[in-house]
């Protein structure tokens, strides 16, 4: 499995529960040296072989460099979770920049289709590959909008799950299924890291569950949309929102 964004959050969250549950692992991470190599370490303590690679999510020649390495260390490929994305600053509309959405799209669209063009050539039933699965890492806000916070973020995702969609209808007879989970609020440093840390407590109330998720529920969620549990989905952006 090759997971993008591993350092911490979901990514992190994911690769410690699939090394629990038997996979190799192939784990970038962009920055935060010290927390990728903790999850690499945690994978390993769990009994999986694990490569770590230092890789911007939307730079196509640090993606190839990854999907090189995967095919040196563990010559196949079974799933994708293309976890890595980013928001952009928090602002309205109007005060948003070109900038801003251009970097956003950069990583969060564009990092996506090449990550999941790369995952797609190494599992396609027709090219010698044995099928596979691929998650996406979209977000509630695609439905939500997002106004006056991150609109350019919520367009991202939006992009992505109309990606997931055309994807898991082309690369069907291929044996890929191709799915995306769409987290709400849940307990990151996402938050922080767009300057807006007390958004948390102004939107908490109003989830219907009344609490933040977990990078852990999210993960059970990634690794059952990867498991033959869901032999039958495809194509599905499942919510993982607590009701909102």
């Amino acid at each position: 499995m090759l997971v993008t964004g591993a350092g911490r959050g979901i990514g992190a969250a994911v690769a410690r529960l699939a090394a629990a549950r038997g996979h190799d692992l192939l784990l970038t991470w962009r920055g935060g040296e010290d927390a990728a190599q903790a999850t690499a370490a945690a994978c390993r303590e769990a009994g999986a072989a694990v490569e770590l690679v230092q890789a911007d999510a939307g730079d196509a020649v640090a993606t190839a460099r990854a999907f090189a390495a995967l095919d040196r260390r563990f010559g196949r490929l079974d799933a994708l979770v293309a976890n890595a994305g980013i928001t952009g600053p928090a602002s309205d509309f109007l005060a948003s920049t070109d900038e801003t959405w251009a970097e956003v799209f950069r990583v969060n669209v564009l990092g996506l289709a090449s990550a999941c063009r790369h995952a797609a050539a190494r599992m396609a039933t027709g090219r010698g590959g044995q099928g596979g699965g691929i998650v996406a890492v979209s977000s509630r806000a695609a439905q939500i909008g997002s106004a006056f916070e991150f609109v350019h973020y919520a367009a991202s995702k939006g992009a992505v799950d109309s990606l997931v969609l055309g994807l898991a209808r082309e690369l069907a007879g291929e044996g890929i299924r191709v799915n995306a989970v769409a987290p709400g609020m849940i307990d990151t440093d996402i938050h922080a890291s767009a300057g807006i840390p007390e958004r948390i407590d102004r939107i908490v109330p109003n989830i219907p569950l009344r609490r933040m998720g977990t990078p852990e529920e999210v993960a059970e969620t990634i690794l059952f949309l990867l498991s033959p549990a869901s032999a039958y989905v495809t194509g599905a952006v499942l919510p993982v929102g607590g009701g909102r």
